[in-house]
């Protein structure tokens, strides 16, 4: 098995039906927005170690929380993704670290965002394969967020945009691609299988309808997803525990909602 495969296996387990599925995860958000969540990111990593496969975390919370993964998969956020504020605007994604960090901070993958059809295209594009080159001759995975235009313009997620966004990350060379579910289950089973690598579903904005939430991710693996890498459904619930134990039950025990809303209690 080659290295990256060795690493990537680190977020991947056996799943009830046999298949391989990760559960991640990102707690990457805190130079993006504010993070009241993630005051105590050791104990929140502590109370939710149980259910899930990896991490995703910027350099400093590696140093401040890696110990409390609990030897779960380490994905080091290369890149600063900021949403427009005000009168900044959405100018993308900033890859501000590299393979050398990575392998400081003993990361088993990367992850990097990818917007298409951004105004900064190019740009966005040169970083993300050279951090796929880089990372590849070191042996060390990645993993691209990537998405149409720009991060939560949910109004552009067709299944045409994310299906090309997803492609696109695959043809750059990504082991993995992260990226939003279209809400159309048979549009999302052709992206999964036009994508030739992985992919998994993120989870956007907390939701005020947790069944219609977990519906999404029952519908998207069903679809072929390989996972979810979800964060603020789960950090900025009241009770990040059980949110994490519910997408277990789908993820990796084949849980419909109900079953996995009544086993978390």
């Amino acid at each position: 098995m080659s290295t990256i495969a060795t690493n990537l296996a680190r977020f991947f387990r056996r799943s009830a039906d046999g298949k391989e599925r990760t559960l991640i995860l990102p707690v990457d958000h805190g130079t993006a927005i504010p993070v009241p969540g993630l005051r105590d990111l050791p104990g929140l990593l502590e109370s939710v170690n149980p259910w899930y496969d990896g991490y995703v975390l910027n350099y400093g919370g590696i140093r401040a929380a890696g110990a409390a993964a609990g030897g779960r998969g380490i994905c080091f956020r290369t890149d600063v993704y900021k949403p427009a504020h005000g009168d900044n605007p959405n100018r993308g994604s900033y890859q501000v670290y590299g393979v050398e960090e990575a392998r400081r901070l003993g990361a088993h993958a990367v992850m990097n965002m990818l917007y298409v059809h951004h105004e900064e295209e190019d740009r966005l594009f040169a970083e993300a394969a050279a951090l796929i080159s880089e990372c590849h001759a070191a042996g060390i995975p990645v993993i691209l967020e990537s998405l149409p235009f720009g991060i939560g313009r949910t109004a552009d997620y067709t299944p045409d945009a994310i299906g090309f966004a997803v492609r696109a990350a695959a043809e750059l060379g990504a082991d993995v691609v992260k990226t939003a579910y279209p809400g159309n289950q048979a549009a999302f089973a052709e992206i999964v299988a036009a994508a030739m690598v992985p992919v998994v579903v993120l989870g956007g904005a907390p939701t005020h309808d947790e069944r219609a939430f977990l519906q999404d991710v029952r519908e998207a693996i069903d679809a072929g997803a390989a996972g979810v890498a979800i964060g603020r459904n789960v950090w900025a619930h009241p009770q990040p525990a059980a949110m994490a134990r519910k997408l277990h039950a789908i993820v990796h025990g084949g849980a419909s909602v109900e079953a996995a809303v009544a086993a978390a209690g």
